[in-house]
């Protein structure tokens, strides 16, 4: 997987001089721009070429900034769904839409942005994103109605699937070697939690929810701004035409499907549910019929026989479905079932959420002892017995029972969001790791969709009251977490 190209080797060279030479400098400084000059293609990656010397830790940096912000942007409404329905005049059978507006858009335009972010520069779509994101959330503040919220959290989940599909791309360009691949991913896997974190906390802090928006989009604008100079642009080029025709097959087909998921809450039964779901299954088969026969598909089909690669799918799908789906919703029973106030909800919230990114950040030590895929069934395996640890806690109105199964719940997120995007990227090509991390994080957001439609569904329809639903909703997240665990297990490389 080791992939150096001859400029690298010459920075790399001129900055070792710096530091123990310096008669030397200007020498390896001569060599290393003769070398960035020369018309000769890199040696390992004839594909893929970069218009800016590759700075790795402002790279890294900057991504992991942007995948901060773009989480914190998602779990805002942990905190402000209340405040925000309130003053939207959103009536219950709405509310799932304030939440789901985000993972509809990243759901229906990761796989998309990932496949142009590798074919057109991983740069250019990244910057696009952090600054359409930094619009979107300032407009969202602005926003007068259920309607035009939901659009705009669409529009930011769009611009949130640049960010993260075009990040790792970055990444891989610029760590090019296995062990600062593993240590980079794992620092950005970590700030994907350190976001879910912070989102809540931020929110809860400001006087109202317009204003937390607010703040959000300024934060936004400010990574895009910094990014401008700092990021090399990178790209794999496959040659042909964009595949716009199978980027909108799938783009529609995974709006009808969350549609119908969200829909659904309200009766399963009506014709309209029917419809979509119909509408997704065929467009999904158009979908199929058109990457088998376009030259340069949006997805290679033959991925899906490779373990890894559906490893990485499945872990992605049911990390949406039973942990984000979960905890997108629990805070939301915090406030209305145990009496917390935004900010007391913050807080708990971060039990969980700040475990998840010590744990992330931490998880690279085991390298080369615990491959990614069991470091996914054992973050699946906690995150069951962690939730199955909180049944009758909201029921009996005691948020101090909740606290060991946020604990182990915290620890196994953790491993999720750092195997994951490992697993990612070496499931695929490097040339395609955009389009890698844009098909995991797709399933995980579709998984998100499914999970917080069903969670509501569970909670809302129990006759005994949303503490009893609460219990029925941790009893099924912890199956589908266990589900996975298997899973993942089962789904091993073949000698």
């Amino acid at each position: 997987m080791t992939r150096f190209n001859e400029r690298t080797t010459a920075e790399v060279d001129a900055m070792t001089a710096t530091m123990t030479a310096p008669e030397a400098v200007t020498e390896a400084a001569r060599k290393a721009a003769t070398e960035v000059a020369a018309p000769t293609a890199p040696r390992a990656r004839p594909a893929s070429h970069a218009q800016a010397p590759p700075h790795p830790r402002a790279t890294l940096a900057l991504t992991s900034a942007a995948t901060a912000v773009t989480l914190m942007t998602y779990t805002a409404p942990v905190v402000t769904l209340r405040d925000t329905a309130l003053a939207l005049h959103t009536p219950l059978s709405a509310q799932a839409w304030l939440i789901n507006g985000t993972p509809l858009g990243l759901a229906a335009v990761l796989l998309v942005a990932g496949s142009l972010a590798d074919d057109f520069g991983r740069r250019r779509i990244f910057l696009l994103g952090t600054l359409t994101l930094g619009i979107t959330t300032a407009l969202g503040a602005l926003a007068s109605s259920t309607l035009l919220f939901t659009l705009a959290r669409v529009a930011q989940g769009a611009a949130s699937a640049a960010i993260l599909a075009s990040s790792l791309g970055l990444i891989v360009h610029v760590f090019p070697t296995p062990r600062g691949r593993l240590h980079a991913t794992g620092v950005w896997g970590a700030f994907v939690s350190g976001g879910i974190a912070a989102g809540p906390l931020v929110a809860g802090a400001m006087p109202n929810w317009r204003m937390a928006y607010g703040v959000l989009g300024a934060a936004a604008l400010l990574v895009a701004a910094l990014s401008t100079r700092a990021l090399s642009e990178s790209r794999s080029p496959r040659g042909g035409r964009p595949d716009i025709l199978g980027a909108l097959a799938f783009g529609l087909a995974l709006v009808s499907l969350v549609a119908a998921l969200t829909l659904g809450r309200d009766g399963w039964l009506r014709t309209e549910v029917g419809l979509l779901f119909l509408a997704a299954v065929v467009l999904v088969a158009v979908f199929v019929f058109v990457e088998r026969r376009t030259a340069t598909p949006m997805i290679d089909l033959g991925l899906l026989r490779r373990p890894g690669f559906l490893a990485s799918s499945a872990g992605g799908l049911f990390t949406g479905l039973a942990v984000i789906g979960l905890f997108s919703f629990l805070p939301v029973l915090f406030q209305q079932v145990l009496g917390l106030s935004p900010m007391d909800t913050a807080w708990l919230f971060l039990l969980w959420s700040g475990l998840s990114f010590t744990v992330a950040l931490q998880a690279k030590r085991l390298a080369g002892r615990v491959p990614p895929r069991h470091q996914l069934a054992v973050g699946f395996a906690l995150h069951a017995a962690g939730v199955l640890t909180m049944l009758g806690a909201i029921d009996s109105g005691s948020w101090h029972r909740l606290l060991p199964g946020l604990i182990l719940g915290g620890i196994g997120s953790g491993l999720l969001n750092a195997a994951l995007p490992l697993l990612s990227v070496e499931s695929v090509p490097a040339a395609r790791a955009a389009m890698g991390s844009g098909a995991q994080q797709t399933f995980r957001y579709i998984g998100s969709c499914a999970g917080v439609a069903l969670t509501i569904a569970i909670v809302t329809s129990s006759g005994s009251g949303p503490g009893h639903g609460a219990n029925i909703a941790l009893a099924v997240s912890a199956g589908l977490a266990a589900l996975a665990a298997v899973a993942v297990l089962a789904l091993r490389e073949r000698a």
